[in-house]
């Protein structure tokens, strides 16, 4: 039985650009990330991983649970599938996820083609606002992981440099004094 909820998938790759694969759709003319629905008793990041593989022959376990959720209107799913539903079900939740992706795609019947965009691209060519605030969002944190990771090296070699006698000029610290406050309590 088809489960009232939905999943997005964004595959992305770093080569060494930061590109994001997007799937045009077989049955319309609309670009889209891995999409579907959970089947039977299945949690949201299961299924996420079921249509990983069925949408691009891509076995992975390791997806990373975007915050992002967003309400799609019940009838865009199969009537064959809603009437197992509850009468009152109009809206079901779309939960976001992301993988990176370091195989070659292999296409399902669902969708005639796939592109490998920069984030401004995949934006403009995206359908679906649910699948832009998702992209948007992990934009944004893989960014933050490449600047925490950068920052993080960055560290390493400087205490390295530190302790080899290699640095040159002053630690980027150096120029700071500890701030003493007079008769002011805190």
């Amino acid at each position: 039985m088809r489960a009232p909820f939905q999943i997005l998938a964004i595959p992305y790759r770093v080569t060494p650009e930061l590109q994001f694969c997007v799937f045009h759709r077989a049955d319309i003319d609309q670009y889209q990330f891995v999409a579907g629905g959970g089947e039977n008793d299945e949690k949201p990041v299961d299924a996420a991983i079921r249509e990983i593989c069925e949408e691009t022959s891509i076995n992975t376990d390791s997806v990373i649970q975007l915050t992002s959720m967003a309400y799609v209107p019940a009838n865009v799913i199969a009537q064959r599938h809603r009437k197992l539903w509850p009468e009152d079900t109009f809206v079901i939740p779309e939960y976001a996820f992301a993988f990176e992706c370091k195989k070659d795609v292999v296409l399902s019947d669902e969708h005639s083609g796939i592109e490998w965009l920069s984030y401004d691209d995949a934006m403009q060519r995206l359908t679906w606002d649910s699948n832009k605030t998702a992209l948007y969002e992990l934009n944004c944190r893989l960014q933050s992981m490449d600047r925490h990771e950068a920052n993080h090296k960055q560290g390493i070699r400087r205490v390295a440099e530190i302790q080899n006698g290699e640095s040159e000029g002053p630690h980027p610290a150096a120029g700071c004094r500890p701030v003493h406050l007079q008769g002011q309590r805190l």
